[in-house]
């Protein structure tokens, strides 16, 4: 703890400084997991550096906690608390993701129906605010405007800060809530026919006693599969573990594809594995989902084939795929959206998604509903619609090729941001988000409450949450890549350099949480 003392001192000293001289500057995190293209900066602004914050400061069994810099990544905080027997309760499904950005930004994954967003799980934050003052922040009883909140307890900046992508002040510790880990996740694929049962089918599993994780995929309107897991010590005996970080294994979406295609829709019949913990926390890092499978295509001469993927499997982690995908520019025209979506009208986006974006596979995530003021998503219904579900709402993640047009590629996100907001619904916002100040507040309830915030805080000189995550339509539109990426192959070789050159592949080469026999 000295160390990091020592740290926030001297950050908090460079920000005061800063403060007082009216001067901007940006965060350098070391990485990131936004595919936002990144602005252009002055040379002159000053970079506070927060790279160095990223160690698991002390796991606490008794009171299961973890106490962590804002940069440990989620494969990290893993290795520190399974050998203790512990867990969190929320793990965000690709390594590399930080609990300072979980807390920043928005997230939510297969174990969100029960436990809400990361955010949910974080019981304090220290934080360095826009004048240099070290404060905590713990959740509070009340909204963004609550008094109540008991001394110090600042439940109104924990409230605002999650989600608010660093707006409000600058995250330096979280305490963690840990719970009890098990051996294996029993993992089954429920196979369905159509998106409505898909859709359907997450709603009766998240219901289901005993389940801990819930997610799905739809490789169709007619082949979906729901996945569910539920945590226990036991394994059959002659049953083998399923594992999917060594290069050999299957990508988890394939596994799954396979595992339930000669089942019939709507049978009782679901194939089950067991899986290493660890392994299914990650099961989606190898090919990112299934967005490897887009480098694939870029490439064309390579076959997708299981040797290949086998050969390349150092390229084909969400590490390596991040660095390649900034750096060959390819982000411009790749469409990368995660959309909450009331149940009710999910199938009606997808039939959306379907004939204007023709993406497949689509990822279906339930989350706990969390109502307004916050900067994560949350859903509505349009007029006319029956409300079956008052606490979840269903995430849909959109990953794939869009048009290679700049002007076009602008104008199908524009059309999706329209689309998602008619059927009730509400973007996340880590990716390329298009909204005008005219239609971005009102969807968060105005600014009213977040200007408060800012002006109890000391953060109007920060930039908002617009000014973070808005991309200009106009600029975008007319952008043109450097003309020696844009001629193929050379912006995607330009990538992969860019991400040997990070040597992010050693990070899983040598994991210690990938399954080994034990």
């Amino acid at each position: 703890m000295d160390r990091h003392k020592a740290a926030v001192a001297a950050l908090s000293a460079a920000i005061r400084a800063l403060h007082r001289r009216g001067l901007p500057y940006r965060v350098s995190h070391g990485s990131t997991n936004s595919t936002r293209p990144r602005p252009a900066a002055s040379p002159a602004t000053p970079v506070v550096d927060i790279s160095h914050l990223s160690g698991v400061l002390a796991v606490d069994p008794a009171r299961r906690t973890a106490l962590v810099e804002p940069n440990v990544p989620m494969d990290r905080l893993v290795e520190a608390t399974l050998p203790l027997g512990l867990v969190p309760p929320v793990v965000m499904e690709f390594p590399g993701i930080t609990a300072g950005g979980g807390f920043a930004g928005t997230a939510g994954e297969s174990s969100s129906f029960r436990h809400g967003f990361f955010d949910d799980t974080v019981q304090r934050v220290e934080m360095v605010l826009a004048d240099g003052e070290v404060v905590e922040a713990r959740p509070g009883d009340g909204g963004a405007d609550a008094e109540g909140e008991g001394e110090g307890r600042r439940g109104d900046l924990f409230r605002g800060a999650a989600g608010a992508v660093g707006t409000l002040g600058l995250t330096t510790l979280l305490e963690i809530r840990l719970m009890q880990a098990r051996r294996f996740v029993k993992t089954r694929y429920r196979r369905t026919g159509s998106v409505a049962e898909a859709v359907e089918a997450v709603r009766e599993e998240v219901r289901r006693p005993g389940v801990d994780y819930v997610d799905g995929i739809l490789f169709s309107k007619d082949h979906g599969v729901v996945v569910t897991g539920e945590l226990t010590d036991e394994m059959p005996e002659g049953a083998r573990p399923q594992t999917f970080s060594g290069p050999w294994d299957p990508w988890f979406y394939l596994h799954a594809r396979e595992k339930t295609a000669a089942v019939a829709a709507g049978t009782d019949s679901a194939p089950v594995d067991y899986v290493p913990l660890a392994e299914y926390l990650f099961r989606y890092d190898r090919g990112g989902f299934w967005v490897g499978a887009a480098a694939f295509e870029y490439f064309k001469l390579v076959p997708f084939n299981r040797f290949f993927r086998w050969f390349l499997d150092d390229f084909l982690h969400t590490r390596m795929m991040y660095r390649a995908l900034h750096g060959s520019g390819e982000s411009a025209r790749f469409v990368v959206q995660d959309v909450a979506m009331p149940f009710e009208t999910t199938e009606r986006f997808v039939d959306y998604t379907s004939s204007e974006l023709g993406i497949w596979p689509l990822w279906l995530c339930p989350l706990k509903r969390r109502a307004p003021p916050t900067f994560h998503p949350f859903t509505t219904l349009p007029e006319g619609v029956d409300r079956k579900e008052d606490d979840l709402m269903l995430n849909v993640g959109v990953w794939g090729w869009g048009p290679s047009d700049p002007a076009e590629f602008v104008r199908k996100n524009r059309e999706l941001e329209h689309k998602v907001r008619e059927l009730g619904g509400m973007k996340w916002l880590y990716a390329h988000t298009y909204y005008p100040q005219d239609e971005f507040w009102p969807m968060y309830g105005g600014r009213g409450w977040y200007d408060a915030l800012r002006a109890k805080y000391h953060a109007e000189t920060l930039p908002t949450v617009w000014d973070k995550v808005h991309v200009d339509a106009a600029a975008a539109g007319g952008k043109k890549r450097h003309w020696l990426k844009r001629r193929w192959p050379i912006g995607g070789l330009y990538g992969i350099y860019k991400s040997i050159q990070s040597k992010d592949y050693m990070l899983h080469r040598h994991a210690k949480w990938k399954w080994k026999g034990e």
